[in-house]
């Protein structure tokens, strides 16, 4: 896969998910699951209601997301933003919604809001903005939360007390409490808890080179993916 192809088909992207509705009109969304490897599973955790993710598995807002040793999953989360969910990770799904304009066959989408929370383990994210909607997006670990400033590929990991972000191409901002918000552009690396004020390169780092590898073999999966279930709709 091309490079130079990732935002025509990340473009494409902004068809899924969305269903008809009034004019203006914001509702909750699901994720569109694109293949599962392994055992996964999602479900209400404080029910310990949990189903095994399939293709046609409807994950919302509220739901948590856990993959066995081995397994991974890969999801659009909202028009634009594509995740690969590794295995032994566990996320929760806090908000996904759009706004559209228009009809089913012939409205556009205002904007797109999408929230994750990686409780534990890696998820790989490729994220591209929209020239014709508002687009919000973000990742939060207990250390720190993650919102893309351009289109954007990144991976993030955490074990719960510890989280690492490295940037594979664009650049993305880091929140976390008592520090200043910081940039991590293509290339570069932060981890919290830290008292470095500036990233660091991933080529001096053995484990953020693996992230941004990583990263990079998960791109052309999830563009293949996403440009194949674009082509089984029917409009």
């Amino acid at each position: 896969m091309r490079c130079a192809s990732s935002s025509s088909v990340l473009a494409l992207c902004f068809c899924l998910l969305g269903n008809g509705c009034s004019k203006g009109i914001t509702r909750s969304t699901a994720a569109t699951v694109f293949f599962v490897r392994g055992h996964v599973v999602f479900g209400n955790a404080e029910r310990n209601d949990f189903q095994t993710v399939t293709s046609k598995s409807k994950i919302q807002a509220g739901d948590i997301v856990r993959t066995s040793d081995g397994a991974s999953l890969n999801l659009a989360l909202i028009p634009g933003t594509l995740v690969q969910v590794s295995g032994n990770s566990e996320i929760k799904i806090e908000d996904l919604r759009l706004t559209k304009d228009g009809n089913e066959t012939a409205g556009g989408i205002l904007d797109r809001h999408g929230s994750i929370r990686l409780n534990r383990g890696r998820i790989v994210s490729l994220f591209s903005h929209s020239d014709t909607s508002a687009s919000e997006f973000d990742i939060k670990t207990s250390q720190v939360t993650l919102r893309p400033d351009s289109d954007c590929l990144f991976s993030v990991w955490t074990d719960g007390a510890t989280s690492r972000v490295t940037c594979g191409r664009g650049e993305v901002s880091a929140s976390a409490e008592a520090q200043s918000p910081l940039k991590i552009g293509a290339g570069y690396f932060s981890q919290w808890p830290t008292v470095s004020k500036e990233p660091s390169a991933a080529t001096a780092d053995a484990v953020a080179q693996m992230d941004l590898k990583t990263a990079l073999d998960v791109e052309p999966e999830l563009l293949d993916q996403a440009a194949g279930w674009q082509n089984r709709r029917v409009f």
